[in-house]
């Protein structure tokens, strides 16, 4: 706790705030608490503003919770004092960006929902705080691999590594899915036996039952993405630019997927050790609540809408 949120596409202030943060440093997480978390990660994130909600795939976005209170990266969003519990705790640095990353490793994984499927039927998430500084820094390592991943490239991206860059998988694109108008493909679907996706005429493999099946609280992800792509949308529509669309299966779809499913492959590697890793911060000892630093009002607040940032928001050619 300790930090805002954006309530909904109600609250059209707190959403334009949001906006105020953006950088290529925030990160928005998303946490479902409208409905109890089931399957699947407990926890998702993206690098570019959220639009629509998570899990429906319409509405306004909702239950965001970015890193950043400010776009210069400088005000993170958590309970004031917590950073310095844990550099005492660990006898080091700890940032911002350390914590998120130990917090995604925790929760960006179907072990944390399996294990305390009954505690989640409330809707609330009750993070624990190990006192272990080694598997503290475990979980960030852990939490920055999965990041870079699921931004796809664009944060904690390693050393070494271009931004943009997704680190490819066993998948891969045996026929293609044909260009032409008349060829945009109607329909999909996965042959388990051969672990084939069908995309209209196009085949994608190997595809893992694994990775064909990954949801999260419900939501099948490749289903998803494909079931927005056929030449018949699903989906509601929110829009009428919903209906401006390619008049043809494009080689930037074929590049999407591709990504989409290495990312997912590489997602349910890291599960074993993540599973492991909650075992051992869970059976080891713990920072307890009430250590917590008392959580100011005004850090539940929306960061406050300056009015140079609100100049810069105007102008249609402002510097991101």
């Amino acid at each position: 706790s300790g930090r805002y949120d954006v309530i909904g596409e109600d609250d059209g202030k707190n959403y334009r705030n949001v906006w105020l943060t953006q950088s290529d440093k925030q990160i928005y997480f998303s946490i479902l608490s409208t409905n109890p978390i089931s399957n699947g990660p407990s926890l998702t994130l993206s690098a570019s503003m959220p639009d629509l909600h998570f899990y429906r795939g319409s509405y306004g976005a909702k239950d965001i919770l970015p890193l950043y209170r400010d776009s210069a990266a400088t005000e993170a969003n958590l309970m004031p004092g917590l950073l310095c519990l844990l550099e005492q705790a660990y006898r080091k640095p700890v940032s911002a960006e350390d914590l998120a990353a130990y917090v995604y490793a925790l929760l960006a994984q179907s072990a944390f929902a399996e294990k305390f499927h009954s505690e989640l039927a409330s809707r609330q998430i009750r993070l624990p705080l190990t006192r272990n500084a080694a598997l503290f820094d475990r979980a960030v390592g852990l939490g920055r691999r999965l990041i870079w991943l699921h931004s796809y490239g664009w944060r904690m991206t390693p050393e070494g590594m271009a931004k943009g860059h997704v680190p490819p998988g066993a998948a891969k694109c045996r026929k293609a899915v044909s260009g032409e108008p008349a060829g945009y493909p109607e329909s999909f679907s996965y042959n388990e036996t051969t672990q084939t996706l069908h995309v209209g005429q196009g085949e994608f493999a190997p595809l893992s039952p694994e990775v064909w099946l990954f949801e999260v609280s419900g939501l099948k992800v490749v289903q998803s993405w494909l079931g927005y792509r056929m030449k018949e949308r699903s989906g509601r529509k929110s829009s009428p630019l919903d209906d401006i669309r390619p008049e043809r299966w494009t080689a930037e779809y074929t590049e999407g997927l591709l990504r989409l499913l290495w990312v997912l492959e590489h997602t349910l590697k890291s599960y074993p050790a993540q599973e492991a890793l909650l075992e051992g911060i869970l059976t080891g000892e713990l920072i307890d609540a009430q250590e917590l630093p008392v959580v100011p009002d005004e850090t539940r607040k929306a960061p406050v809408e300056t009015r140079t940032a609100r100049a810069s928001q105007n102008s249609l050619f402002s510097a991101p």
